[in-house]
């Protein structure tokens, strides 16, 4: 009886256990660059001892002109790597795969007006009609009654 009762203890020390691990537990930990220029740099650091990663993958992104690929080095074995933003400006994210199965996510921003979307309606424009144009009065000659009014031709 008591074995069962010391088995029951144990299995339920153990669930607590599991129960009680945060829900961020598999979240990776580490950085991106936030917000960059058009055509800057972006740079990624992991700190793999310090809740990071080994990477198995670059990080990829549509904002990337090129993958982030890794360099290992540093304290905590530390894996960063650089790459450049491309030149549209707009928010993107950022993903890689850990070799333990686990992916790091992260968004940014490229600063700048991003383009109009392509998906986005254009606004709804009535046709222009043109006015009616009114016909232009035709100028009435005026003669000159006499020398008065015309001058009488000599120079002064």
């Amino acid at each position: 009886m008591l074995k069962k009762a010391l088995i029951g203890v144990m299995a339920a020390g153990a669930a607590t256990l599991t129960v009680s691990v945060p829900a961020n537990a598999a979240e990776v930990v580490w950085g991106l660059t936030q917000e960059v220029e058009p055509g800057g740099p972006i740079r990624a650091e992991t700190p793999a001892a310090s809740g990071g990663c080994n990477p198995s993958s670059p990080v990829t992104s549509k904002g990337f002109a090129a993958p982030l690929e890794w360099t290992e080095g540093g304290n905590f074995g530390k894996h960063r790597g650089r790459t450049t933003a491309i030149e549209t400006p707009g928010k993107y994210t950022a993903t890689f795969t850990c070799s333990d199965g686990r992916t790091g996510t992260k968004t940014f921003t490229i600063l700048g007006t991003p383009p109009p979307s392509s998906t986005a309606k254009p606004p709804a424009t009535r046709p222009s009609t043109p006015k009616p144009t009114k016909p232009a009065k035709p100028q009435v000659a005026v003669k000159p009654a006499g020398a008065p009014q015309t001058g009488d031709g000599s120079l002064s």
